[in-house]
């Protein structure tokens, strides 16, 4: 039994909550409990059942496949919903799994670590780094797969949801993966992860949604707005950038594939940050591409 996480005083719930969030909230702790009783491998496989049938007829799923088809003009409308259904069985998998994160972390064959010798030597030397990742397998493994092969301490930042009660659950199950904190995205986020780098530490992000206070790079052949976070404190802090995905192989089960990123600076402070933000998304397409089923279509990506 793992103790429960403390929460920040900023993530605690607050008090003044609509009924309709306590109704939600409820709700959510019914189904967490449900989804706790179960196996992993069935609450995995059940959920992921459940969305593949209920979400293509929800208003996400157009989206999803408007944003694929504008990004893979080349595939036929079949193979996009194809994509896209299976897109969604990973996206419900995901959330099944979520109250297993424990199950997942301690179980040595559900995680499997890929990569080159060279950057397994080169960690180990390493006392401040940035660990880059998107939204792509069940992306809440990047964490747990960091903290088996790094003795780095880690912080990370997140979306916060628009319910704060669920919130609270949610952050609660997660927390104890980031050594330093996890905190909502923020006017603060970038402060306390400049610090927590600073100080030798690891701040993790998933750098892949849409960002309209960062800057515009080439993603799918179309300009996309997207977060300079990691570029801007990788090159203020002189710290490498890890870049990483979580690839689903059957089941509940993974590969967690990282690199360090390789970049020369020029010197301009705003051409670099540009182009190295660049560099991160030319990676993240080039995985996409690989497994498009496993990435999440249906976040609103571009404009």
């Amino acid at each position: 039994m793992t103790e429960p996480a403390r929460l920040d005083r900023d993530q605690r719930a607050p008090t003044d909550v609509s009924a309709a969030m306590r109704l939600e909230a409820f709700g959510f702790r019914i189904v967490a409990g449900f989804a706790r009783l179960l196996p992993l491998d069935v609450a995995s496989w059940l959920s992921g059942w459940i969305w593949r049938v209920i979400a293509p007829w929800l208003r996400r799923d157009k989206r999803a496949m408007q944003q694929i088809a504008m990004a893979l003009p080349d595939i036929s409308a079949a193979e996009r919903r194809q994509i896209i259904n299976r897109m969604w069985r990973n996206l419900g998998r995901n959330f099944g799994e979520a109250f297993h994160l424990d199950e997942i972390h301690s179980d040595p064959t559900r995680i499997a670590l890929r990569a080159t010798p060279e950057t397994l030597a080169e960690l180990k030397t390493l006392s401040r780094l940035i660990v880059v990742s998107l939204h792509t397998g069940n992306w809440e493994v990047a964490s747990l797969a960091f903290s088996k092969s790094s003795q780095i301490p880690v912080t990370g930042i997140y979306q916060r949801l628009k319910n704060p009660l669920v919130d609270v659950e949610v952050v609660a199950m997660r927390k104890r993966f980031y050594q330093l904190g996890l905190f909502p995205k923020g006017k603060d986020a970038l402060v306390k992860m400049i610090r927590t780098v600073k100080n030798g530490g690891a701040a993790a992000l998933l750098a892949d949604l849409r960002d309209f206070r960062g800057v515009n790079v080439p993603f799918f052949g179309r300009p996309a707005p997207t977060s300079t976070i990691p570029a801007i404190i990788s090159l203020s802090q002189d710290a490498p950038i890890l870049i990483g995905r979580v690839i689903r192989t059957e089941g509940a089960h993974f590969i967690c594939e990282y690199e360090l990123l390789r970049f020369t600076p020029t010197g301009d402070r705003d051409a670099d940050v540009l182009a190295l933000t660049a560099q991160i998304h030319a990676q993240f397409e080039a995985w996409i591409r690989e497994y498009p089923d496993q990435w999440m279509w249906a976040h609103r990506r571009w404009g």
